[in-house]
């Protein structure tokens, strides 16, 4: 067994079960590790590409919903003891921007997420997050079910 501890650990957040259980693993390893915790959660700009979707109260309100979760996810983290956290907000293709651009971007030793999200459209037609992030990332890929 490798004795190398995590230093980074991204777990990517959506707001589902699924996400939820990936935080508390992700938790307990940063715990474990001593590591820095960054959470992230990555708007899926794609939804808003439509003229009807691109209405500026809808882009607001979820900005306020996922600054909300993301928060109480901080909270949580404090609670479980982990020293070191922080949240990440980005935009773009969740599958794309957390597999290949974040977790190089934060030097991500793993990367957990949840074996299922929220989006089950998306997920028949193109392949799941978390799919993706075991194919592109460039680290550990730790799924929890």
């Amino acid at each position: 067994m490798m004795s190398e501890n995590y230093k980074n650990i991204l777990v990517a957040i959506d707001g589902s079960d699924a996400s939820k259980k990936a935080f508390e693993r992700a938790a307990t390893l940063a715990k474990q590790h001593e590591a820095k915790l960054i959470l992230c959660h990555v708007i899926d700009s794609r939804a808003f590409s439509t003229p009807q979707a691109y209405d500026k109260v809808l882009i607001e309100h979820e900005k306020e919903y996922v600054k909300e979760f993301m928060n109480e996810y901080m909270e949580k983290a404090s609670d479980a003891g982990v020293k070191d956290y922080e949240k990440l907000i980005e935009y773009g293709s969740p599958r794309m921007k957390i597999a290949k651009d974040i977790a190089k971007e934060t030097k991500a030793d793993v990367v957990v997420c949840g074996a299922t999200g929220l989006n089950a459209v998306e997920r028949f037609l193109i392949g799941s997050v978390s799919e993706s992030i075991v194919r592109y990332a460039p680290c550990d890929v730790l799924v929890v079910r």
